[in-house]
């Protein structure tokens, strides 16, 4: 299995992979799952996959070569030459498609499904960063104000500190340590999901990155992450008051509401419920 976060902000886009994949309990491998497409000066965009690794390989593969085709008067259209981001994210669902064809029958007939999810996103000049979310069909939505950030793969574990802390408004720094948070919630919730993990942040109309870093288990940072968090937690949780049993109603707010009666016990057999 594996987890992937992309994040679009006011400020740029962050993205966050891990690099695990298993067949099986005894078939732990790594394999990086964010690969960057760039052409200074002009394009950037970064692709992250979840699913059957044999199809996004081949998807990741194919796609700086895939062409649609926009008629006889038009040159087909590419991730290179894509003059948006939307139109970049037509070619990438082109691709998915293409693999789905060539492969997906003999998938089937394995009883293996098709399945792969995919982050994409970036910005090319003329034209404000952008950040999609991709199907296996090859459909795709796009991330808005309201919902600024993806996951795909074991999502569950890290998603709650990405609801609480990512705004557009929200700095880079602190989105990128919002998703390591977010990544190290998984990894310990998760075994499916493992170091090193991929990280890259970009910066809002440089059309390149240079904050790019692979984290290992040896990584300072992401040791005091993980150490720090589950620290706080734990003093967070121990700083809330425990339900209180004895005395009024009014004396803890447990049992202050009175909305609703505790539910009937069963003292005798036969008894009814009313």
């Amino acid at each position: 299995m594996t987890y992937c976060i992309g994040i679009r902000l006011n400020a740029g886009l962050v993205f966050l992979s891990d690099s695990r994949t298993n067949a099986g309990i005894d078939q732990i491998s790594t394999f990086r799952k964010m690969i960057v497409y760039e052409k200074p000066d002009d394009r950037f965009m970064v692709l992250l996959s979840a699913g059957n690794l044999s199809i996004s390989q081949s998807v990741r593969e194919i796609l700086q070569l895939e062409k649609v085709d926009r008629g006889p008067h038009h040159e087909p259209l590419t991730i290179w030459n894509a003059e948006s981001m939307f139109d970049a994210v037509r070619v990438l669902g082109s691709a998915v498609r293409r693999i789905y064809q060539q492969d997906g029958p003999s998938l089937k007939a394995a009883g293996i499904d098709f399945n792969a999810t995919m982050i994409f996103g970036g910005q090319i000049k003329g034209e404000a960063m952008r950040l999609f979310l991709v199907y296996s069909a090859g459909n795709f939505i796009e991330a808005t104000r309201e919902t600024c950030f993806f996951q795909v793969g074991e999502s569950k574990y890290g998603k709650p500190i990405l609801d609480r802390v990512l705004t557009p408004d929200t700095a880079l720094g602190e989105a990128a340590k919002c998703a390591l948070v977010s990544m190290d919630s998984t990894l310990k919730s998760n075994l499916s999901v493992g170091l090193p993990l991929d990280l890259l942040v970009y910066r809002e109309g440089t059309f390149k990155s240079d904050q790019i870093v692979c984290i290992d288990e040896q990584n300072p940072y992401f040791q005091m992450i993980h150490s720090t968090w589950g620290q706080r937690l734990r003093e967070v949780f121990e700083g809330i008051a425990d339900p209180v049993w004895d005395g009024s109603a009014a004396e803890h707010p447990l049992a202050a509401s009175g909305r609703y009666e505790p539910m009937r016990k069963i003292t005798r057999p036969g008894e009814r419920i009313v």
